[in-house]
């Protein structure tokens, strides 16, 4: 899984349309290799990012969860701490 992927089922407020077009472009990154399609490839880069924008949407509509909405800025917060704690320990 690419690290800049991040979850974004069940969360107060719902994944933005950045989030989901960015998730989508970095997939499609990850599995061609390009950061940049070249002229060539552009059109069957965006038509992917494109396609796979409307499935990771279709999908987040159609998942159920009993469990609590999770709260973004929490889980930010857990992050940080976490990587001070990594960093501090590297250092």
């Amino acid at each position: 899984m690419c690290r800049n992927i991040k979850p974004l089922f069940n969360f107060e407020p719902p994944a933005s349309t950045n989030e989901v077009r960015d998730a989508a472009l970095q997939f499609v990154r990850k599995v061609s290799g390009y950061t940049h399609p070249s002229k060539a490839n552009d059109t069957a880069f965006y038509a992917a990012v494109d396609d796979i924008e409307k499935v990771v949407r279709r999908m987040l509509k159609e998942l159920e969860t009993d469990a609590p909405k999770r709260d973004r800025e929490v889980l930010i917060a857990r992050a940080r701490e976490r990587a001070k704690d990594r960093y501090a320990r590297a250092g």
